[in-house]
């Protein structure tokens, strides 16, 4: 009898304290959710983006997964989980660099090798020399950016022959708004020379560059034969079932699915939706390896999900481990610069005023922003994603309320709280 009294004893301890646990678990992840609601609730009513879509995994598995605001600040088509945003710079990440990260694993680039080796034309520019590291690490000196739709105009107002046209032809035969057309070669005779003519700092140094990103899909397509969609869809977004990932969105969805930018009244002159922000992006014809890629939270969350699990997904390998660390990882800390290779990482020494991110981002994390007003972040650390889709830019990019209010950072560090709670629990 004594027996059965310290079993039953031994039962009821445990599960007293395990359904306290669930129920306590239960009540801390209402709060959290309640919390972020709050703080994405309160920077729509002070404009920092129209609506937005927050999703966190944890473990694999949706921690918190939802939708805010509306479209627009006209409050008449509500946000949707499934709605699909323009994901701006992470496609340096979800295009570009896993792109390279492939053509790593398959023998096809060395990173310590320039980037002329890989792409045509750039002869020994000061660009060319730069090599892949530097270029991905952004340690090369490379400019920052070209603004390629200023650079098309004389100073009379006229556009610069085989650049742009007001009317439709042969030679102009892309659309990129109402009365504006893009020369079939812009990529080849511009694109390409402006990037292999823009000033590299003599002493490499850390600048945030797009412009080798621009030239990724010459890369792909020289060293594969294969055009950088179709690269990309055969070995990343068609296995993992990301639909919505996709270059130039309304060739596949309709455009109520497609949440709108920016109100353009500098050079397309209309209402930037269903097309990318990025100008020079939509002057490749919207595909780009610097911005271009649109998405939902949930496909967006595959990608990032096949990199947390050591790049394989129901026993597919995508990337190799040992590339996923070695591209994940820090490249010349020793020269103040926290990058990995295309990958962002957390601050060397946090600043809460500069910082994307939560204090509490492990070292070993990792992901990026886009200027659109996106972020994904992967921490291996807590086996945590989390994403924020938005269109801060909306209806112009002077809406910087996101920065001001570190909406993005507070609710990251609100998760590793709320993990911090339920793991003492």
């Amino acid at each position: 009898m004594a027996y059965k009294t310290i079993i039953l004893t031994l039962f009821l301890f445990f599960f007293q304290n395990v359904y306290s646990a669930k129920i306590d678990s239960v009540g801390i992840l209402g709060k959290l959710q309640n919390d972020i609601d709050s703080i994405v609730n309160s920077a729509i009513s002070k404009e920092a983006f129209p609506g937005a879509v927050v999703f966190v995994s944890y473990r694999g598995k949706p921690l918190v997964y939802e939708s805010y605001g509306f479209h627009t600040y006209d409050s008449i088509k509500p946000v949707y989980t499934s709605d699909i945003y323009d994901l701006a710079s992470l496609t340096k990440v979800m295009a570009s660099t896993m792109a390279l990260m492939k053509l790593y694993d398959d023998g096809k680039i060395y990173l310590e090798a320039p980037i002329n080796e890989y792409v045509d034309g750039l002869g020994w520019s000061k660009f060319g020399r730069v090599t892949l590291r530097e270029a991905l690490a952004h340690q090369g000196g490379i400019k920052s950016w070209i603004q390629y739709y200023r650079e098309v105009k004389k100073g009379n107002g006229n556009y610069r022959r085989n650049t742009l046209s007001e009317t439709y032809s042969e030679k102009y035969p892309i659309k990129l708004a109402e009365g504006l057309y893009l020369h079939k070669d812009f990529y080849q005779k511009k694109i390409k020379r402006m990037i292999r003519k823009s000033p590299v700092e003599k002493q490499p140094a850390y600048v945030y560059s797009g412009l080798f990103f621009y030239l990724v899909p010459e890369i792909v397509s020289n060293l594969t034969g294969t055009d950088f969609e179709t690269f990309l869809a055969d070995n990343f977004y068609d296995s993992l079932n990301t639909k919505t990932i996709h270059f130039n969105p309304t060739e596949r969805f309709d455009l109520e699915r497609i949440v709108p930018t920016e109100i353009d009244t500098f050079f397309r002159n209309e209402p930037i939706h269903g097309k990318v922000h990025d100008e020079g992006a939509i002057l490749m014809n919207g595909v780009s390896g610097n911005a271009g890629l649109f998405g939902n939270a949930i496909d967006v969350s595959r990608l990032w999900e096949m990199l947390l699990n050591d790049g394989q997904v129901d026993g597919k390998e995508y990337i190799k481990p040992s590339t996923i660390e070695l591209f994940t990882a820090t490249q010349y800390g020793h020269l103040d610069n926290r990058r990995g290779l295309g990958f962002d990482k957390p601050l060397l020494e946090y600043d809460a005023a500069r910082s994307s991110v939560a204090k509490s981002a492990s070292i070993r994390s990792y992901g990026h922003t886009g200027y659109t007003g996106t972020l994904v972040w992967v921490d291996p650390d807590y086996d945590l994603v989390f994403i924020f889709l938005s269109n801060r830019v909306y209806p112009n990019r002077t809406h910087r309320m996101i920065y001001q209010l570190n909406v993005r950072p507070t609710i990251h560090q609100l998760i590793y709280d709320y993990l911090g709670e339920i793991r003492e629990n």
